[in-house]
């Protein structure tokens, strides 16, 4: 199933109506990053972002986000406009964004403090997402006594530890080796069923996309486009939590080598 465009009806979850950015340069003109995008993600969905470098991915999950704002077109959550960061929607970086004179404790605990969130609320969660994540054992470590994969779960963590409504997450596996993705991607579908939550990720993966997307927004070759919108049809409405399952999956391969010719065609209108 292929499509561009929403319901101008829909107001639950988090819509994209005729999104664009340009940024300045130098010589006083401007670049357009993001062209007319538009579309919805409805609650519990996990949505990807994929397309070719370049294409306005982390440009569109930043507006998302309320990091920066779009030049033209609207971004609304609950039919509410956004505007700048907020606690409805949490985010996580491809890059190791724990603070460096905090544990892994104290870490996950620093978001709820800021939102005067009680010490005995605060307890509960960190203990929960800490142990939901498998860092129980190391509660008390810094991030510079942790490897990649823990650093990045106790991103997870720490997002999650917040409740918002929205997890936006930005290539968060893209630094880690093979393995260490692998089953960073499984714990991340499990605690996804687990919570119920709503999800919007980036990442330049074919396999990865396909793995956790319940649909794909493949955009164009810079300024990014919709090109199309891909249903994981062949999941046949479940999330499929392990990998040999999914690449026998009758469908799989055909989803893939589509997706492939995609990135392939808009590369070689990059010559």
């Amino acid at each position: 199933m292929t499509g561009n465009s929403i319901q101008s009806t829909q107001r639950s979850g988090l819509v994209l109506q005729h999104v664009s950015k340009e940024y300045p340069v130098k010589s006083g003109e401007s670049v357009l990053a993001v062209s007319d995008v538009s579309f919805g993600v409805i609650e519990n969905e996990i949505c990807v972002l994929l397309g070719p470098s370049g294409c306005g991915k982390s440009t569109v999950l930043h507006m998302m986000a309320g990091l920066i704002d779009p030049t033209l077109g609207s971004l609304t959550l609950d039919g509410v406009k956004i505007h700048g960061p907020g606690q409805d929607r949490g985010m996580v970086f491809q890059g190791y964004t724990s603070f460096p004179w905090l544990t892994v404790e104290e870490n996950v605990e620093y978001g709820m403090r800021l939102n005067n969130v009680s010490a005995a609320e605060r307890k509960e969660r960190v203990d929960y997402f800490i142990a939901r994540v498998d860092l129980s054992r190391f509660r008390n470590a810094y991030p510079k006594q942790l490897s990649g994969g823990m650093k990045q779960r106790v991103a997870i963590a720490r997002m999650l530890a917040n409740a918002p409504k929205i997890s936006l997450m930005d290539e968060p596996f893209g630094a880690l080796d093979a393995e260490t993705r692998w089953h960073m991607q499984e714990l991340l579908l499990d605690i996804i069923d687990e919570s119920k939550m709503t999800a919007v990720m980036v990442t330049h993966d074919i396999p990865e996309a396909l793995f956790l997307a319940d649909r794909i927004i493949f955009l164009s070759r810079h300024p990014g486009r919709i090109r199309e919108i891909l249903s994981m049809d062949f999941k046949q409405g479940r999330r499929i939590t392990n990998k040999e399952e999914l690449i026998e999956t009758p469908g799989y391969i055909e989803l893939e080598r589509n997706i492939l010719r995609m990135m392939r065609q808009e590369a070689s209108e990059d010559v």
